[in-house]
């Protein structure tokens, strides 16, 4: 059974850093696509980061945190991590991953994405 679980939101100063983590079991992240959402109170789910299965297709970023957002995969770890640096206050939201097991590319979109860790809170605030 395909289980993902978030960790590492927190409170978080303007301009700092936080790394989230998803760890995937059931399933092995190098085999599935891993996207990245988050979820703002009052506001749609969007699409963050994405990272395709291990033999190609690469990673991507929505253009609000490219130049400041990491994806990364550690298949020894079996878990799947998203850096964020340069955290702004609109960046506060409800962080998930989700995995694609079919796609060969990952998506920008949320509907390939059939399995769901439950969120992490992140919080950018002075």
């Amino acid at each position: 059974q395909v289980h993902l679980v978030e960790s590492g939101g927190g409170l978080v100063q303007p301009g700092g850093s936080l790394r989230l983590s998803c760890a995937a079991s059931g399933f092995g992240v190098d085999i599935y696509a891993i996207g990245w959402f988050r979820q703002a109170p009052g506001k749609e789910r969007e699409w963050v980061s994405c990272i395709s299965r291990n033999d190609g297709g690469g990673t991507h970023y929505a253009e609000s945190v490219k130049g400041r957002f990491t994806i990364s995969r550690d298949n020894a770890k079996n878990t799947v991590y998203l850096q964020m640096n340069s955290l702004k206050p609109e960046d506060t939201a409800v962080y998930y991953c989700a995995a694609d097991g079919v796609s060969y590319y990952c998506s920008g979109y949320d509907y390939p994405y059939d399995s769901w860790g439950q969120g992490t809170q992140v919080t950018v605030s002075s």
